[in-house]
């Protein structure tokens, strides 16, 4: 073994906890956020806020990641990326004591329901800003400590940790609820994980150097703009952020759902929205680290796939006007959000070159935090009109994605027939 291969080989292994330990920041944020995703109609109900307030708390914090994303790149560089992660656990915790504040506040008649909203929103916007920062810090360890396979493995590791969250989250936070602590519960429980993190990170973290490595002059020309007008690259990310809205109204809308065609109360029907949240997040796995690994399916095939399943779960709860039918709906839809979601990053990655791969990442970092800003919102307001719209307008959305898929695939294949 060569002095170099030894070296690796030690690094490798200094390097297995902290990759775990990334993975676990990444688990609890996503336990957190989803499970207070999953409780928000039933605060939001209880403490008489409109439903589509509760939906602008979780846009305005969209919004906010994705226009710091950018701003976290260069701090990374500048101050190393464990300051990064520890502020983005602290804004995590942060925002979930002000939520705890906002209950009490509503529950003993202190505050009003449009107070309690201002609070909550100035909550989730604290960590959108700093949370951005901490997946723009994970990214870079890895970044800066593999290479090749290796790094494709642990982003995928660290990916299904988010994903494992997404399930546990909304399953545990009704389990939480408990008196004399309600609502508040769930909250209170989050926000003490959240600072076990913290507490660890200065075990897991402290060996960490800073990430100030240089990464190569051509990247650092390669804009958003830039990619997104590539004709190669653009397509794949259009097609991202419009899959990606879809799956956001279906998201943030389903509660609210499953409340109004229920004959139970707001917190009876907690569970069955834990129900469908848990079941779409275990669906969208099972398309990840199943379908997709099994099969090993490319990338664009992925997006055809993932699509029509996605427009088929948001059918079925247009069909029939019923909490089954709506529950199953978005476990089907889930699925193929699962699948496409993956399809179009691999697909955008692979059509640029290596000085194209930060903007690139910059740009799916961007679409993650877009998608939730305004659609959620649009539709939660349009709800209050048509009752069909939280499937209805991903169903469009969908049908004209596959639209678009089926054209580009008839461009490819007229371009093959005429090269031959």
């Amino acid at each position: 073994m060569t002095d170099s291969d030894a070296q690796a080989a030690g690094t490798n292994s200094g390097n297995r906890w902290l990759f775990l330990y990334l993975g676990a920041v990444f688990f609890l944020m996503a336990v957190g956020n989803l499970g207070l995703v999953s409780i928000m109609p039933a605060i939001g109900r209880t403490l008489d806020i409109p439903d589509y307030l509760v939906a602008c708390v979780f846009s305005f914090s969209a919004l906010a990641w994705a226009v710091s994303s950018p701003f976290w790149v260069k701090q990374v560089s500048r101050h190393g990326p464990n300051m990064l992660i520890r502020l983005g656990i602290c804004g995590f915790v942060l925002s979930l004591a002000g939520f705890a504040s906002g209950i009490l506040l509503g529950r003993y008649g202190i505050a009003g329901p449009f107070c309690i909203f201002l609070l909550f929103s100035v909550m989730r916007v604290a960590f959108g800003l700093l949370g951005s920062g901490t997946s723009t810090a994970v990214l870079s360890i890895v970044g800066l400590n593999t290479s090749g396979v290796r790094r494709t493995r642990i982003l995928t590791e660290i990916q299904g940790a988010n994903n494992l969250g997404s399930v546990i989250g909304p399953a545990v936070a009704p389990l939480m609820i408990i008196a004399p602590l309600g609502l508040t519960g769930p909250i209170l429980g989050f926000a003490a994980l959240g600072l076990a993190a913290l507490a660890t990170s200065f075990v897991f973290l402290q060996k960490q150097s800073p990430a100030g490595q240089d990464v190569p002059s051509a990247a650092r020309d390669a804009t958003l703009s830039s990619v997104w007008r590539d004709r190669k690259i653009g397509p794949h990310l259009t097609f991202g952020m419009i899959v990606s809205s879809a799956q956001a109204i279906n998201l943030y809308l389903i509660g609210f759902v499953l409340i109004d065609r229920s004959a139970s109360g707001t917190l009876e029907t907690q569970n069955l929205i834990a129900t469908a949240m848990t079941g779409g997040a275990m669906a969208a796995l099972l398309a990840q680290f199943g379908i997709a690994r099994i099969f090993t399916i490319p990338p664009l095939t992925m997006m055809g796939i993932g699509t029509a399943f996605a427009l088929s779960g948001n059918a079925l709860p247009l069909l029939q006007s019923s909490t089954v039918a709506a529950t199953s709906g978005f476990i089907l839809a889930s699925f193929g959000f699962g699948l496409a979601r993956p399809g179009f990053a691999a697909a955008a990655s692979l059509a640029g070159g290596r000085d194209a791969q930060v903007a690139i990442a910059s740009a799916v970092s961007l679409i993650a935090g877009a998608s939730i800003a305004v659609p959620p919102v649009l539709a939660a307001a349009a709800y209050q009109i048509f009752t069909p719209t939280p499937f209805a307008a991903p169903a469009v959305m969908l049908g004209y994605l596959l639209l678009s898929l089926s054209f580009r695939s008839k461009e490819r294949e007229t371009i093959v027939r005429h090269d031959q």
